[in-house]
């Protein structure tokens, strides 16, 4: 036999042995836990998605389909070939080569977060969690934002269902940094509020004691929504 015949014999079986591991490849008990449907977004949650994690095998891993929206947000997504989960270890989505491109480690039950060069924070949430939503009608209404005890603005939230999200009218005299945001609508998100300015990232809030909401992440002075 050639030594060419030898290689091409060798290559066929390695091909062949590569194809039936990828097929018997089974999920460990804390990789179960992962099927399913999981939101996936960046860390301010101004961009949002699906991805759904399966237990076919695929060449590195097991199958992830994300929504068609996905890789418009998100362009990396479009390079992975599959995920994995080792037990005790942290969640890889893969590219073809098996190559990790993003790594999401556990930051509380039903969340992971990953760090990830030229991208930012990313992160995976269980897509039932989060507390029930909150109706529209329940929050709309007149609302001061106050920060340090001063009021800085007055918004009407209304119920009236713009393209995003609600309809919202600031009041005259709000001061200037608020004023530049140009705020017109609000929605409500896995349990915060957010004003949503024309252009730059929304303010979010979260529920707070007193039927309040608490600016989020806080800064050095706290910033409340409250009732009129």
């Amino acid at each position: 036999m050639s030594r060419m015949v030898r290689i091409t014999i060798g290559l066929a079986a390695f091909c062949f042995a590569s194809a039936a591991l990828a097929q018997t490849a089974t999920l460990g008990d804390s990789a179960k836990s992962l099927l399913g449907s999981w939101e996936f977004s960046n860390a301010d949650r101004d961009k949002v998605c699906t991805a759904t994690f399966k237990a076919d095998p695929t060449s590195v891993g097991f199958k992830v389909e994300f929504d068609g929206n996905c890789g418009n947000l998100f362009p990396i997504v479009l390079r992975v070939a599959g995920w994995k989960f080792p037990d005790n270890d942290n969640l890889f989505l893969l590219d073809s080569d098996g190559r990790a491109l993003v790594e999401f480690s556990e930051v509380e039950t039903g969340m992971y977060e990953a760090p990830t060069p030229g991208v930012g924070v990313l992160f995976l949430q269980a897509a039932a969690a989060g507390p029930p939503p909150k109706p529209p009608e329940q929050v709309a209404g007149t609302w001061a934002i106050m920060r340090g005890g001063k009021t800085i603005c007055t918004l009407a939230l209304a119920s009236t269902v713009l393209r995003d999200g609600f309809a919202l009218t600031a009041q005259a005299g709000c001061d200037a940094e608020f004023a530049r945001l140009n705020v017109t609508q609000w929605r409500l998100d896995r349990g915060e509020l957010l004003l949503v300015p024309a252009r730059g990232n929304p303010w979010r809030f979260e529920e707070a004691d007193g039927g309040n909401w608490r600016r989020v992440p806080e800064g050095a002075i706290e910033t409340l929504l409250v009732r009129k």
